[in-house]
This record gives structure tokens, C-alpha cells and sequence, in this order.
């Protein structure tokens, strides 16, 4: 198979590739976003003898002999995992690249993230070690698995097709995620017992769980759907197929400069999408401090984004077969600019004006993900899908300290979190520029690809 040759894969193939989007979504939403923080960090006031409800706990924990605030563990463990991401994400491309199957590697990452999700039932009492642990372990699986995944794409559809193929993949992600939050959240309502904080550990304790158990049975679909699509550096290891890895990053690092234009794309949506990922991560912390919103109006609030998200994936999708990809990434950063100006004139203790910021973020959260996952794919040589996607992941986890940094240190100056808020127009503006900056057609050629027809 040459960089230009227009792949062939099946109905049943794609579907197969798009719910393992379904699969793992479940851990980003239920344990990552709702669940796991607050779980853990109760279970490590309790290890700091804090006990369940105690308001304004400064105890502290003393995990591997250092001295660590019990409210500041999770955190912790979070930069952490990110950090070891950084190294682990690049060298598990090269080896997917270099490895004659990528379905094992697939399998292998999926299982070990899910598996350790599904160990958390063990993380009762004060094990808050254990639970560290095996977050660390689930979160960095899930990059792994996300690299070998999307090093599919570019082997599932041509040029002109890969838009539509990856919006489709993210819009079942976004379903997925969703369906299992919704369960898990009535569950907790049904179940909880007023001023029973054990209760309501033990509900989060198996929501968490729940996820794991869905991303674990879910994968079983496109490990059986999905074949193998051998690129150019398959086969290729001559021995240890991880010590071959890890030579053909080093390899890879160096040939960087071959594909500047790939490069420079990879800044602009480093600046863009660390924008994306900061807004995601603090419009909660936005609407309980100032704004004072209910818990309730927040839970409902990230429904709306996940479910609308679905829709805005696929919307932006069918658009993008009209304009090209590009022009629509842009089109959903406007939309992001949008979002960020209207927040700042949000009234306070008003929840529906906060729903409906919900409603817009959903309509350009998915399309302006899905989207760029597609261009990047455009933009890889041929052989290389993994060691550049990995390469991507790190643009998209490792780096997310950007905005929350700017947001910090805005909100310090000022103490209000609408302008810390709008400072991150910055990220939307010059990511956007770069991307438009960015001779797309030529970039590709350069990459040894065929330009679609739309751009």
C-alpha cells in the first residue's frame, strides 16, 4: 500500500473502529470529569484522618515519605500521569508502527486501563495509594490505546472521505460517554441517602468501576471487526520490537525537520486545542465560584455537552464535506471565541443562561476535535501513523497546562474568574491564525499524501 493508494475497508470495519470511541469515552466522562477526583481525594482525607464530611481539611498524607495537602494528592497524580505520558505516548507509536499487529497492542493497552479501572472497587478504607496507582496506570493505558486506535484511520479511508469517517467515530464517543454518565447519575440520585457520605463513596466507587467494565466489553467490538492494515514500517523491527521502538523514535525526533509544515500545524493545534481543553476543564470551577451554581445545574450541564456533542461532530462533519476541513476547524473556533466573550457577561445564580453556553460548546466541541484528527492524519507519511500520533496525544494531553497556567495567573492579577476566563481568547486567536497560516495542500504533498479534494 502506497501514501496514495485509497484504502478499502468495509462497512462492518469502520463501525468496528468507531466504537471503540464508544468504549473508552466512558472512562473520560464518568471517571475522569465526574467521578474520580472527588472519590479519591475523599479517600485520602480519610487516610489524613480527616474523616467522610469534614469541611476545610488541611491533614496531610505522606505517600513514598512526601509530605502532600490531602486535597492537593489528585492533582498530583494527574500532572503525574501527564508527565509520564509525555514519554510513554511517542515510543508506544513507534512500536505500533513497527509491530506486524497492531490489534494485540490495541487489546493489550485497552484491557490494562480497563482492568485497573475495574481494580478500583479494591479502593476502599484509606487506600488512596492503591487508587493513585491504578489511575496512573488506567491513564496512561488510555493514551497508549488511543494512539494504536488512531493509527487505524488513515488505513480506513481515503483522503476525501477521513473527515466524515473520523466525525463519525468521535460523535459515537460522545453518545457513548454520555449514555453511561446518564445511568450512572440516576443510579446515584436513586440510591443516595441524605448525609450518608458513605453511601455516596461507595456509589461513586462502582460508577467508576461501571466504566471500566464498559470500556473492557466494548473494545471486544472492534477487536473483532477491525483487520490489520500493515504500513510501510511493518515488519520492519529487527529485534526486541520495544528496544526497536524506542530506537525509532530517537530516528523519528530527528527527522522532524523534513516536515516543518507538519510541524507547524502540530503547534497551532497544541495552542488551540490547549484552549479547548482549559475551558473544558474549568467551566465547573467557573460555575460554582462565580457564578454559584447548584451542583445539580452542573451535572445537567455536562449532559447537554456530551449529548449535543454527538450532533455537533456530525453537523460539523457534513459540513466540512462542503467546505473542507480546514475552513470548518476555523469556523468552530470562531464558535469557541463566541463561547468564551458570551461567559463573561453570564448573570450569577442563573442556570439556564449556563445551560445554554452548554448547548454551544457542544455544538463545536466534537466537529473541532473530530476535524483535526482528520487533518493531522493527511499530514503523517506513510508508515508513520503511530509514532505521529503519539506525537499528537502529547499535543493534547501534555501540554493542557498552558491555559489553566494563563487562567492562574490572570485570575491572581485580577481575583475574577470572568477575565481569567477570557483570557484565553489568546489560545483561540493564535492557534487560528497558525492554522490558517498553514499551506494545507502543500504540507500534504510533502508528506508523500494525496490532498483531498476540499481543504
Amino acid at each position: 500500500m502506497t501514501a496514495t493508494t485509497v484504502p478499502v475497508s468495509s462497512r462492518r470495519e469502520r463501525t468496528g473502529w468507531y466504537f471503540y470511541d464508544w468504549a473508552n469515552s466512558a472512562f473520560s466522562t464518568t471517571v475522569i470529569t465526574v467521578f474520580l477526583g472527588p472519590f479519591l481525594t475523599s479517600v485520602t482525607e480519610q487516610a489524613a484522618g480527616c474523616g467522610l464530611g469534614a469541611d476545610d481539611c488541611d491533614l496531610r498524607v505522606h505517600p513514598l515519605g512526601i509530605s502532600v495537602a490531602a486535597g492537593s494528592y489528585f492533582p498530583y497524580l494527574v500532572s503525574l500521569s501527564v508527565l509520564l505520558t509525555v514519554f510513554v505516548l511517542p515510543v508506544m507509536g513507534a512500536i505500533a508502527d513497527r509491530a506486524a499487529r497492531k490489534k494485540p497492542l490495541l487489546a493489550a493497552t485497552a484491557f490494562l486501563g480497563a482492568g485497573a479501572t475495574v481494580a478500583m472497587a479494591f479502593v476502599t478504607g484509606q487506600r488512596y495509594l492503591l487508587g493513585g496507582l491504578l489511575f496512573i496506570v488506567a491513564n496512561i493505558a488510555f493514551g497508549a490505546s488511543v494512539v494504536v486506535y488512531n493509527s487505524f484511520l488513515p488505513r480506513l479511508a481515503g483522503p476525501d472521505e477521513r473527515d466524515k469517517v473520523s466525525s463519525r467515530g468521535w460523535a459515537l464517543g460522545y453518545l457513548g460517554g454520555g449514555l453511561l454518565l446518564l445511568l450512572n447519575l440516576v443510579v446515584v440520585t436513586w440510591l443516595s441517602v441524605e448525609g450518608d457520605d458513605g453511601r455516596t463513596l461507595d456509589l461513586a466507587r462502582w460508577c467508576i468501576v461501571s466504566a471500566g467494565v464498559w470500556w473492557g466489553v466494548f473494545t471486544l467490538v472492534p477487536l473483532r471487526w477491525l483487520r490489520e492494515h500493515p504500513g510501510a514500517e511493518a515488519g520492519a523491527a529487527r529485534g526486541n520490537v520495544l528496544t526497536d521502538g524506542f530506537r525509532q523514535l530517537g530516528r523519528t525526533l530527528r527527522s522532524l525537520r523534513a516536515y516543518p509544515l507538519t510541524l507547524f500545524f502540530l503547534v497551532a493545534f497544541l495552542i488551540y486545542n490547549d484552549g479547548i481543553q482549559t475551558v473544558i476543564s474549568l467551566a465547573s470551577q467557573f460555575g460554582t465560584e462565580e457564578l454559584g451554581l447548584e451542583q445539580s445545574a452542573l451535572i445537567v450541564t455536562i449532559l447537554i455537552v456530551q449529548f449535543l456533542a454527538f450532533g455537533g461532530a456530525l453537523l460539523l462533519g457534513a459540513v466540512a464535506t462542503r467546505i473542507g476541513a480546514r475552513k470548518t476547524v476555523l469556523i468552530a473556533l470562531a464558535g469557541w471565541l463566541a463561547v468564551i466573550l458570551a461567559a463573561f457577561r453570564l448573570p450569577a445564580g442563573e442556570p439556564v443562561p449556563f445551560m445554554l453556553l452548554g448547548v454551544a460548546i457542544g455544538l463545536v466541541m466534537g466537529g473541532s476535535q473530530a476535524l483535526s484528527r482528520s487533518l493531522f492524519s493527511q499530514l503523517i507519511p506513510d508508515g508513520r501513523e503511530g509514532e505521529y500520533y503519539g506525537f499528537y496525544e502529547i499535543s493534547d494531553k501534555g501540554t493542557s497546562w498552558l491555559g489553566p497556567l494563563a487562567f492562574g495567573l490572570v485570575f491572581q492579577l485580577t481575583n475574577s474568574y470572568r477575565i481569567g476566563l477570557v483570557s484565553l481568547v489568546v489560545f483561540f486567536i493564535v492557534g487560528g491564525i497558525l492554522l490558517a497560516m498553514v499551506p494545507m495542500r502543500r504540507a500534504i504533498v510533502a508528506a508523500g499524501n494525496t490532498p483531498p479534494r476540499l481543504l
